[in-house]
């Protein structure tokens, strides 16, 4: 896997390079390009390394570069805080163990059962553990299959969730792919993880645009409109909480906006 996150690390650098143009980064930007973005070079100079280094980095070849090389380059690509972070964690050396699936404990899914709210439970690869009746009202995981029951691959290939978000399932559909490309990263050539991606890649027309941009986003709390088909136009407030005993965990809850 650690060869697989250092191609993560090159294709990341690559995406975020070519989104600059020298201008906004104060160059002169009158020669011709063939190619959008700011020139390998031209992001070593900004970032005072060698173009060399650079290109072994955009290569996904093995090398370490220093936390102090990491913070250059997030400022000369002019990174966001999540996007500066993401990339700490790519130049990182290592990798994480090979995933196993994870388990709700019963305490967790005692108190999951306890909210009166629509909530549900998932692991790293976004996997849904458990829900609540309320979540089952709301949101019909129990009408998934046991292989689909995953939360992208419910939200990005299942006509249900479409319909359910209605204008806003694009948006929605981009925040879920932005938030699992942090995640996927570390885990990339994991066979669990390239599984769930070939399954995005055929089962949305719309995800292979959207996981090369390379967009990464933290979570956070914020709105949700929903469509539901007898209770009509539904807006929820959801936010998430990791579990303190396994952090892999996380409950997710939709509080109703009255």
């Amino acid at each position: 896997m650690a060869d697989a996150k250092r191609q993560e690390l090159g294709d990341f650098l690559r995406a975020r390079r070519s989104r600059l143009s020298p201008e906004s980064v104060g160059l002169q930007g009158h020669r011709r390009r063939r190619t959008p973005g700011l020139r390998r070079e031209e992001v070593a100079e900004l970032a005072g390394i060698g173009v060399d280094w650079y290109i072994r980095l955009e290569q996904g070849r093995p090398v370490t570069p220093s936390l102090g090389t990491v913070d250059a380059l997030a400022r000369a690509l002019r990174l966001s805080e999540p996007e500066h972070q993401h990339l700490r964690t790519l130049a990182g050396g290592g990798g994480p163990k090979p995933f196993q699936a994870e388990t709700a404990s019963p305490a967790l899914l005692r108190l999951l059962e306890t909210l009166h709210q629509p909530a549900y439970i998932v692991g790293r690869r976004r996997d849904l553990l458990a829900w609540n009746s309320a979540a089952a009202d709301i949101l019909g995981f129990q009408l998934l299959d046991e292989s689909d029951r995953n939360i992208l691959v419910a939200m990005l290939t299942h006509p249900h969730s479409r319909a359910l978000f209605g204008d806003g399932w694009a948006d929605e559909a981009q925040r879920m792919v932005a938030q699992f490309r942090a995640t996927h990263d570390l885990w990339a050539g994991d066979p669990a993880f390239i599984d769930l991606l070939g399954r995005l890649r055929t089962g949305c027309l719309e995800f292979n645009a959207w996981w090369e941009r390379h967009d990464v986003r933290r979570s956070a709390a914020g709105l949700k409109t929903l469509h539901h088909p007898t209770l009509g136009r539904v807006v929820f407030e959801h936010t998430s909480f990791q579990a303190n005993d396994d952090p892999s965990l996380k409950l997710v809850i939709y509080t109703p906006v009255r």
